[in-house]
């Protein structure tokens, strides 16, 4: 910790040394206030700042180190003019990164557009808000079971402002009334959970003064290390939302074995630092909702709703300690005509950016907006810079697919769960598509199911056949005609069932314009099959009267062969053409 607070230290001496300050402008009060309750870190700046020079200004500067730019998440800012009663409405304002060409990389500037110039002696109060992910720094790194979470925070008494700053304070906000320790300066109390600092006069530009806060919190460390959000526009009424976590608890890293009997028996105690819960603040109207992981449904999961909100409770399968992972998805539909508008050609979805769940970190999102198939002349619009691309998504009865809009974002806090647009034409002839589809493929599988009936009836004829054919050798090994006679007569009857049955069959494929492609294959083997019945019949009478007549076993072959010649043929046929029907 020593050699980190000393590069600090050496870095924000050089930074000062040369970063150039900007005179014309001064704070005449800076109020600062830094609240820890959470994993997430937001500063809020409550400023005015007066115009002292000749020339009218456009912009006001922040500056903040780079190692707190680097997680920096979100920066916003908004202006207002006068005090009290005669304060103005507040204005956005615009904020880029201007590094200027003599400042050093160690110091990160910000330039705000102000809503109009700031002529001489005139003054604008400004509200400042920076979020920050990854500043608090466990310490100890490991802790038992047992043990509670002790985060380092590290920042200065005076904000590195580029103006001069005639009167400055500084309140640090505590996850509770419990500290370990906090850097004492000058003007420094601690009331409650909080810590003031100041207020401190005449401060130059870039003053620094260094304060360290050691504090406890268990506060939930959730950290989404991806989350995949898909949202599925159906124009039949429902937004389907699926959201897709990969969950890491970001606090200290949990050592030592795991006790379940003690987590039960005193989990405040025995899993203070151990995440419970989860809460998703999702619409009013959200409906069919549903929590589960790889393994299946979770079922430890409760809904509350009212008219403004509906809440689910998720808890996770196991307790999560420091370092501890877990993945799950969430899915819940939403009314369409809530989210949905039209405005002339133009259809545009209006829904949140973020995660729903309170203070969860998600340090990669991917945003996967699917529209319906026949979309077009899509566009975007995103109140914060992110990363934007177009794919496409087949699900059931698509041809060409539905264009998917794909928004990625990193270090994504819920600040930034605000609303979001996306824009796109749409036919409404394009509705029939899918229904035309549906009720073709319902044609084509009452088609199917009837080609497999008659599948199956010929398949019962053929095994008929082999028993009328069984028949003859058995009468060729004992000499009993009246058992071949009998086993002629159950073939007859049941031929003749199953000749009607597909007479009806026949007839509705005859019917069905989704047939006319494979219909004639059928009729082919309907006539294939019965050609072969009947020529399995003439062999079998040509047998049995010449054993009635006691003719020789030559004799009987002769007979019959031209018969069984044309019996092979058939039965190849018939063979073939079943093949045939089955591939298609």
């Amino acid at each position: 910790m020593s050699s980190f607070r000393f590069d600090l230290l050496v870095l924000l001496v050089f930074s000062i040394h040369f970063a150039p300050a900007l005179s014309d402008l001064v704070i005449s009060k800076l109020d600062r206030r830094i609240d820890l309750t959470s994993q997430i870190v937001r500063v809020t700046l409550t400023f005015k700042v007066e115009n002292t020079g000749t020339d009218p200004v456009s912009e006001v500067s922040l500056t903040f180190p780079e190692h707190q730019a680097n997680n920096l998440a979100l920066l916003a800012a908004v202006s207002t003019e006068g005090k009290g009663k005669t304060r103005g409405a507040a204005t956005n304002l615009p904020i880029k990164i201007k590094q200027p060409d003599d400042s050093p990389p160690s110091l990160i500037w910000y330039a705000a557009s102000l809503p109009k110039e700031l002529g001489k002696g005139e003054s604008l109060n400004i509200d400042v808000l920076a979020v920050f992910t990854h500043v608090l720094r466990p310490f100890p790194e490991k802790i038992t079971q047992a043990e509670s979470q002790l985060f380092l925070f590290q920042d200065s008494a005076h904000f590195t402002s580029p103006y001069n700053v005639k009167v400055q304070s500084l309140t640090v906000k505590l996850p509770s009334e419990s500290v370990e320790s906090y850097t004492k300066l000058e003007n420094t109390k601690f009331s409650g959970s909080e810590i003031k600092y100041g207020p401190y006069e005449k401060l130059v530009a870039f003053s620094y003064s260094p304060v360290i806060v050691h504090f406890p919190s268990n506060k939930p460390f959730v950290v989404a290390k991806e989350l995949v959000r898909e949202i599925e526009i159906s124009h039949w009424g429902n937004v389907q939302v699926t959201e897709h976590y990969n969950i890491i608890h970001g606090g200290a890293q949990s050592t030592g074995e795991f006790s379940r009997l003690d987590f039960q028996a005193r989990p405040h105690v025995r899993g203070a630092s151990a995440v419970r819960n989860l809460i998703a603040m999702l619409p009013p109207r959200a409906h069919s909702i549903y929590y589960r992981d790889a393994i299946g449904n979770i079922s430890t999961s409760n809904i509350y709703a009212d008219s403004s909100k509906t809440l689910v409770e998720i808890e996770p399968r196991y307790p999560m300690f420091g370092g501890w992972k877990t993945c799950f998805t969430i899915g819940y539909g939403l009314p369409l005509q809530d989210y949905l508008f039209q405005l002339g050609g133009t259809r545009f979805l209006n829904i949140t950016f973020g995660s729903p769940m309170n203070d969860v970190l998600v340090e990669n999102l991917t945003l996967k907006v699917v529209l319906p198939e026949g979309s077009r002349d899509i566009s975007v619009s995103v109140p914060f810079p992110v990363k934007q691309s177009q794919e496409t998504t087949f699900s059931h009865l698509d041809i060409a697919g539905r264009p998917t809009v794909v928004v990625e974002k990193v270090n994504v806090v819920p600040e930034h769960n605000q609303y979001f647009q996306v824009h796109y034409k749409f036919s409404n002839l394009s509705l029939l598509t899918e229904p035309l589809m549906l009720i073709s493929k319902l044609q084509w599988d009452e088609v199917q199911g009837t080609i497999q009936q008659l599948q199956d009836i010929i398949n019962r004829c053929l095994s008929i056949h082999d028993k009328l054919e069984a028949s003859l050798r058995e009468l060729s090994r004992t000499g009993d005609i009246q058992a071949c006679k009998a086993v002629r007569k159950s073939a007859d009857t049941l031929l003749k069932d199953f000749s009607k049955e597909s007479k009806p069959l026949l007839a509705i494929l005859q019917s069905s314009p989704q047939a006319a492609h494979i219909l004639p294959k059928v009729e082919e083997l309907v006539v294939k099959e019965r050609d072969l019945q009947e020529k399995i019949m003439l062999k079998h009478t040509m047998v049995v009267d010449s054993y009635e007549k006691k003719s020789g076993g030559r004799d009987i072959e002769n007979r019959v062969a031209t018969v069984q010649q044309k019996i092979s043929v058939l039965k190849q046929e018939v063979d073939d053409l079943l093949e045939f029907i089955e591939d298609i």
